[in-house]
Parts: structure tokens; sequence; C-alpha cells
């Protein structure tokens, strides 16, 4: 019986890390309104996560995005923010 718990468990948690990757992941967001195309961002992202379309930063490969906050903190404007989303753990009943 605890091993069958123990497998949904297991299940329940690869389920919920693929809906957070994909559903609920936070990412980098930039406010065209504030981007003046400085390019900043886009030259420091160490894994080219970013590009310039049309003048203005765009997030142009999220799945590169590692969340190091360098493009935010090089953001003269303040137009990119990394939101965060805080997860608990469940509890664990013995």
């Amino acid at each position: 019986m605890g091993q069958n718990r123990r497998d949904r468990s297991k299940q329940s948690l690869r389920w919920k890390r693929q809906e957070s990757r994909y559903d609920m992941d936070p990412l980098p967001t930039i406010d065209h309104r504030k981007c003046t195309g400085c390019h900043l961002c886009v030259d420091i992202c160490p894994t080219q996560a970013l590009a310039q379309v049309a003048g203005k930063a765009v997030l142009a490969h999220p799945e590169r995005c590692t969340y190091c906050t360098v493009c935010e903190n090089v953001c003269p404007e303040d137009a990119i923010a990394l939101p965060f989303l805080i997860v608990l753990a469940p509890s664990v009943v013995h």
C-alpha cells in the first residue's frame, strides 16, 4: 500500500512540475511603454533569450531563460520585471 501511495505521489509531483513549467512558470515581462530599445538587456543575456524586435526588447526564446536576473538589473528604464512564483511543498504525513 505504501508503494502505491509513493507511486501516485511521484506521478502527481511529475504532473505538477510539468504544469508549473508550461502553465505557471513566471517569465520575465517587458513593459514596451518603458523600453527605449537601448539593447543592453539583449547584449548581456547569457543565454540569448532576449532579442530586439521593432526597436524593443522581447523574450524571443523563453525556454532559454535561466532567470538569472541580469536583464532586470541592467535595464536603465526598469522595463523588465522578473516575477517570482512561490510554491509550497505539500506537507508530509507520517
